[in-house]
């Protein structure tokens, strides 16, 4: 026996949404499960899956390059210092260098006074130590007054994560670099 059948209206409270009611042709109704509009379980576990190996591709190419743009901010900040280091000593030939980096921003004084201890040369956020993942640390030499020399480091806070490699410069104006430790006067230097 051969069975058509055709959906017909079924008076169930909640068949709009879940149930299909079908008619055989000898008169008899079947309800059958629809499926539920959206997606299963599996094509968002896909889904999820191809946005995870795609973020596990591109996430290291992101660290890297906000690494990258840290050494190059701190390049730029240590030739920054350099530059104002040679102002400095020019505006004060009693002083020599600085005795701080500190004394090469504003002092926190709007407007800038331009003293020995506020002379404006650099910004506040260089003048604290701390800038684009590097810590600054510098070293006047006090054996002579004016002072002649200085040396300027600049390292990663946390090595491999904020920056790779640690700068060095002093009155030379000859930026070194160091991809192990802090550099000093006989590494390498930037070509």
């Amino acid at each position: 026996m051969l069975y058509s059948y055709r959906e017909v209206d079924c008076n169930c409270r909640h068949a709009a949404s879940l149930w299909a009611a079908f008619e055989v042709s000898d008169g008899s109704q079947y309800f059958m499960k629809r499926r539920p509009n959206g997606f299963s379980l599996i094509e968002l576990l896909i889904v999820v899956a191809i946005i995870l190996i795609i973020a596990a591709i591109a996430i290291p190419n992101l660290l890297k390059a906000r690494m990258q743009a840290n050494e190059s901010s701190a390049v730029s900040s240590v030739h920054s210092i350099n530059t104002a280091e040679l102002s400095y000593f020019t505006a004060y030939p009693t002083v020599g260098y600085s005795v701080s980096v500190a004394n090469l921003s504003d002092g926190g004084t709007t407007p800038c006074p331009g003293t020995s201890v506020a002379s404006c040369y650099i910004d506040e956020t260089l003048a604290s130590g701390t800038k684009s993942g590097y810590i600054f640390s510098y070293f006047p030499d006090a054996s002579t007054t004016p002072s002649t020399r200085y040396a300027l480091n600049a390292d990663p806070i946390t090595r491999g994560i904020s920056g790779q490699r640690s700068f060095y410069s002093d009155a030379s104006s000859v930026t070194r670099f160091s991809t192990a430790a802090a550099a000093t006067s006989a590494d390498s230097p930037l070509q």
